[in-house]
């Protein structure tokens, strides 16, 4: 068809299919933008296709007349009718109105039967041309002008539906233009210029759509950096969750970014709370505006935030409280005290303030746990700590150290007077719970850091603890440590680095004295006691033998002393005893360490002397060591009796053998009192089959009395000293003649038989 269309015409028109080409890559951004929703799909596939309408008319009106013009001109027709088929789906898209499948199926085979017209028959072309025009049959202006209808139609029906905007104004209008050029290219005759419109009846709607693709792809840039902004707000809302304190805070966070980031601030949000510490979150907008999909799922992802993070910090709480409180006085833990006395201290460091540190331990708690059961005690430790809370109130800082030991923390402290009235306070308020009685009391040692001293928590709770000893020893009750608890400290340090010492350089040595047979003199078995020779003199007992009592180290001094004893034992060929500490007989393998100190032998010729005060430890634990051992032919004697605790009671529950009558009764035999008391510990420990050994004789006279009251053991300084070795083994005649107790014994026999002999 060349000559017959202007050259600018037919350039015009492969200028419109190359900016339809152009569009369809506006098109592609948009589609992968919208992430291949189906407007955008369509849209793109339409544009494509209108981009074949101009570009083959253009190619036909410059290639010469015959097959390839043909060719061209069928391309043309089915270009054209895939355009008016793929603008329904295109239109329905954004329209969502009526399904379009009926129509899109029956303008397809209308268009499908057209070709086979356009190729069979000249109804629809003629295969002619005449003047550089072609020849149509009959039926090309049904078969153009139909579709078009039919899309008219759909489009004057969704109309109303469509909320208009100017880009859809725009739309419309270069779309009817297009559909005006369109008709008019179809209306007989055909000629130039209906040729030249069969492929320039795209440039408005071209146009239209490079316009709504502009903004359709500025829409996306928008959407896009919404979305950012969205995630960054989730971001934001995320972290900050880590430093806020209550769920409260959090939502009010989360409701604050959405305001933000919807431009909307009637944004509203609420927990809701679950079981098992679960919460729904839920945010909607105040003024009832539709919100978008990417709206909504940024309001859904928002909540779930909010929910996580309420939900971790609720586990957060419940973790810390699990690891810093205790979980039966809901005060702090051991853990939380170094947390929070090591802050304390180094904020006084700053603030040149004092913090003072009250360690209060309950006296008794074991008694308690023994006589009431783990219940009893759980209750007593409850009710402390209730009582110490509401004497210092909820500001200062209470903490369970250990199982009967409360640490108070007081910062900015006064002075030590206020201090030692403040524990004086808790300690005389205090008043065991209803359920348990007998006297648990409260023992407070007070301890304050000074400005300008070492930042040591370590060291200030163990001052403290030593205060708390030193209350418990001096039975005051309540104590502080100053400089002279300090210097107390320091001898006992002292006294325990040579204690330690002089065990490693077998300074204690075992020293024996005899239990005397009170008619004959005989030694009948000794008594091992241990003794500390050090630098060439023996140290009294009481100067060490307490403290090594309370520090531990009587443990193992007494696995040496049972050695010894051990030995003694085979050297003298007597039986011996050996005194037992309270804290030997704490250990839980106290009956261990005797076998391993003494053998497995020769069981009957030891005996184990335990004082009263003893048996206040673990009186289950006690009974079943002293079982263990009085199985093995142990002999179990009860040491300094009456001078100990429920001293009667004690006596039908333990596995006793001997009963040793203190020397305080002993030194009273010349009273008629002492003498009274003393016959009836001594009738007591008849009627229980127990042996009995008086302790502390001193002199004839006590000698004698007892001798009259039918003792048989005694012991004390005038039948023999504590010594390293023993000068004499069994009864010897020379010794007991010349004695000053054999020769009043002597006397005490005469009077006897003269009385014997009046009564005859």
């Amino acid at each position: 068809m060349t000559g017959f269309v202007p050259p600018a015409l037919t350039i015009a028109q492969l200028v419109v299919a190359g900016a339809v080409a152009g569009l369809c890559m506006l098109h592609l951004g948009w589609w992968r933008g919208e992430l291949r929703r189906s407007g955008a799909s369509w849209s793109l596939v339409w544009t494509a296709v209108l981009a074949l309408v101009p570009l083959t008319n253009g190619l036909a009106a410059v290639v010469p007349d015959g097959a390839a013009t043909e060719t061209l001109l069928f391309l043309r027709f089915l270009a054209l009718g895939a355009a008016v088929v793929l603008s329904l789906p295109a239109i329905h898209a954004y329209s969502s109105g009526p399904s379009v499948r009926p129509l899109v199926v029956g303008t397809t085979a209308w268009y499908l039967v057209a070709a086979g017209l356009w190729l069979g028959t000249d109804l629809v072309y003629a295969h002619q041309i005449v003047g550089g025009v072609p020849v149509y049959g009959p039926l090309a202006t049904t078969v153009d002008l139909l579709p078009v209808a039919v899309v008219g139609v759909y489009v004057a029906s969704v109309a109303r539906a469509i909320p208009w905007s100017r880009v859809g104004a725009v739309v419309a209008v270069t779309g009817s233009l297009s559909s005006t050029m369109l008709i008019a290219s179809s209306i007989p005759p055909p000629s130039t210029l209906t040729e030249m419109l069969k492929g320039l009846w795209v440039l408005p709607l071209v146009a239209g759509l490079q316009v709504l693709a502009t903004h359709r792809i500025a829409g996306v840039r928008r959407h896009a950096e919404q979305r950012a902004r969205m995630r960054d707000a989730l971001a934001s809302v995320s972290n900050a969750a880590w430093f806020l304190r209550t769920p409260e805070q959090i939502l009010s966070r989360a409701r604050d970014e959405s305001r933000a980031v919807l431009d909307d601030p009637t944004i509203e949000g609420t927990l809701r709370p679950l079981a098992r510490d679960r919460v729904v979150t839920e945010f909607w907008s105040e003024e009832g505006r539709p919100l978008d999909p990417d709206e909504q799922a940024f309001l859904r992802d928002l909540a779930r935030v909010v929910s996580s993070a309420v939900e971790r910090q609720t586990l957060t709480t419940r973790l810390n409280e699990a690891a810093f409180t205790d979980s039966l006085t809901q005060v702090q833990n051991r853990h939380s005290l170094d947390r929070r006395l090591t802050r304390a201290l180094e904020k006084a460091n700053v603030e040149r303030t004092r913090v003072a540190v009250l360690f209060c331990d309950i006296e008794g708690l074991k008694h308690v746990n023994e006589r009431y059961g783990h219940s009893g005690g759980d209750e007593l430790l409850v009710h402390t700590a209730s009582h110490i809370r509401s004497v210092v109130g909820e500001d200062a800082f209470l903490a369970r150290h250990s199982g009967d030991e409360f640490v108070l923390v007081i910062e900015r402290a006064e002075d030590e007077a206020a201090l030692t009235s403040l524990a004086r306070r808790i300690r005389e308020s205090y008043s065991p719970p209803l359920t348990v009685v007998n006297g648990p009391a409260l023992t407070i040692g007070v301890a304050a850091w000074e400005p300008g001293d070492v930042v040591d928590p370590d060291g200030l709770l163990r001052d403290a603890d030593l205060a708390m000893l030193e209350g418990k020893n001096s039975r005051a009750g309540v104590a502080l440590y100053d400089a002279a608890l300090r210097s107390k400290v320091a001898e006992q340090l002292a006294l325990r680095r040579a204690l330690e010492t002089g065990m490693n350089e077998d300074e204690i040595v075992a020293h024996f004295q005899p239990l005397t047979n009170a008619v004959t003199l005989e030694v009948t078995s000794l008594e091992v006691l241990a003794r500390w020779r050090r630098d060439g003199r023996l140290r009294p007992p009481g100067e060490w033998l307490p403290f090594a009592e309370e520090s531990g180290l009587i443990v193992e001094i007494g696995r040496q002393i049972f050695r010894a004893a051990r030995a003694g034992m085979e050297d003298f060929d007597l039986p011996v005893a050996v005194n037992v500490a309270a804290r030997q007989l704490d250990e839980p393998d106290f009956v261990t360490h005797v076998e391993q100190s003494w053998g497995t032998d020769a069981w009957d010729r030891l005996t184990i002397e335990v004082t009263e005060s003893a048996l206040l430890y673990d009186a289950t634990h006690v009974r079943a060591s002293l079982n263990a051992l009085a199985a093995r032919g142990v002999r179990i004697a009860l040491d300094d009796f009456g001078t100990g605790y429920n001293s009667l009671s004690r006596l039908g529950e333990l596995p006793l053998h001997v009963l040793k009558i203190d020397r305080t009764f002993v030194h009273g035999v010349g009273t008629p009192e002492g003498a009274a008391v003393l016959r009836a510990i001594i009738a007591l420990a008849e009627a229980h089959g127990l042996e009995v050994v008086a302790e502390g004789v001193e002199n004839a006279e006590e000698l004698t009395a007892l001798v009259e009251m039918g003792v048989v053991t005694v012991q004390g300084h005038m039948l023999g000293r504590p010594r390293a070795s023993l000068p004499v083994r069994g009864r010897r005649e020379a010794s007991a003649e010349t004695s000053p107790a054999a020769r009043h014994l002597k006397a005490v026999r005469s009077v006897r038989d003269l009385r014997s002999t009046a009564s005859a």
